[in-house]
């Protein structure tokens, strides 16, 4: 079996106990433990936070801990840019410091990564208790499905991704030109040839709180919507007209009532989203 490092983020604004949680459920709790932990502590913790950092190590046994300290907070597509350098394997899980990663999700997406550079899977969101789960976002599977849905939406659940080291620095790593930088790294990818599939296994489960809808929508996001529908069409991904269909449909979103927003969300996941 290939050896494989996780790559994690942690910053002010995450919750201890939600935390501690994460760190447990992708080594102590998985099938397949990773061969090594890169933890990026991205800028100054509050106390509660420092206190399970202090503990992460002990968390993680046996797996191998790397903790690379940012002395300020530089966002997360600075964080995992910088955490990507102390992954010492080339196959490369990511994971949230707030999500809960199944045991079964490495022993089985690391075997299927022999001819891939980003596997992707399945995620159920979740409030409070982790045993109750909300919507599924499941995703096409095959790479031709992928590639066809890549202008019009992002064809990954980020936190449940597995990607290669090597093909992510080829694309140009992290971008932190939009917050969207998820979407803009695997464009990037799959533009330049990467191969890609996802599995129909929930694999991860997400944590959406109180705010959730209301951080995907504002004049920010809004912003950095068109940041991102620009890089994609400079790139090539998209032609004038998706770009501009993109900003009407994607730009409303950012702009309408939470309320609307998720309501709209969950269907258009449970529909697929496509064309």
């Amino acid at each position: 079996m290939a050896d494989f490092s996780v790559l994690m983020s942690v910053y002010h604004g995450d919750h201890p106990a939600f935390f501690r949680r994460a760190l447990q459920s992708i080594s102590s709790d998985q099938q397949l433990p990773p061969s090594q932990i890169v933890l990026v502590q991205d800028g100054p913790l509050p106390e509660p936070l420092r206190a399970v950092m202090e503990e992460a190590a002990k968390i993680c046994a046996p797996c191998p801990l790397t903790v690379v300290p940012l002395a300020e907070n530089q966002g997360l597509a600075q964080a995992l840019q910088v955490g990507l350098t102390y992954c010492d394997y080339d196959i490369v899980a990511r994971a949230d410091a707030d999500d809960i990663c199944l045991p079964q999700r490495f022993a089985k997406q690391i075997p299927l990564m022999d001819n891939l550079d980003i596997l992707g899977a399945a995620i159920a969101e979740f409030s409070e208790d982790e045993r109750r789960h909300g919507l599924v976002r499941s995703l096409p599977q095959r790479a031709e499905e992928i590639r066809e849905i890549l202008p019009l939406r992002d064809p990954f659940n980020h936190p449940a991704v597995v990607i290669r080291k090597g093909a992510v620095i080829a694309a140009g790593g992290y971008d932190n030109r939009t917050k969207m930088e998820d979407y803009w790294l695997f464009a990037r990818m799959i533009h330049g040839g990467a191969r890609v599939a996802n599995i129909p296994d929930v694999l991860v489960y997400y944590r959406v709180g109180a705010g959730a809808y209301h951080r995907r929508g504002g004049w920010d996001m809004l912003h950095a919507e068109w940041e991102l529908q620009r890089a994609m069409r400079e790139l090539g991904v998209t032609s004038r007209f998706q770009m501009w269909r993109n900003m009407a449909v994607r730009g409303t979103y950012r702009l309408i009532p939470a309320q609307v927003r998720k309501a709209l969300y969950h269907a258009a996941m449970r529909t697929g989203w496509r064309r």
